[in-house]
């Protein structure tokens, strides 16, 4: 992964289009492109049976919100600690891990939504 200077964020937030995300993938996480390129897949199929491009707009929407995280290395390494946390603590300490990755992601989400207005 490239590193950033100052906290700043390895890239610009790209637009959510598949092309620029897969590209942003490439850059910053490339471990991840089989699954972008297999959760693509899955959501290209998914509308093509239904007739409907909502799973292609999930699709975009979380690699998004994964991008938007991943392009800041501490967001990035709090998220991994939280997730960890999540999976080998006790209930009490998974429940507080699950309720801060929430906050995480609805907080991504809400950055995302408001900068597409």
């Amino acid at each position: 992964m490239t590193t950033s200077a100052a906290g700043q964020p390895l890239i610009p937030q790209p637009p959510a289009t598949v092309t620029a995300l897969r590209q942003a993938v490439a850059q910053i996480a490339p471990v991840a492109l089989p699954a972008f390129a297999r959760e693509l897949d899955q959501a290209a199929d998914q509308a093509r049976e239904g007739s409907d491009l909502a799973p292609l707009r999930r699709f975009v929407a979380q690699w998004a919100v994964y991008v938007h995280i991943q392009r800041q290395p501490h967001l990035a390494q709090r998220l991994r600690h939280l997730e960890d946390s999540a999976a080998a603590g006790d209930a009490e300490q998974a429940r507080k891990a699950a309720s801060e990755i929430g906050r995480i992601l609805d907080d991504a989400h809400a950055v995302l939504t408001s900068s597409q207005r």
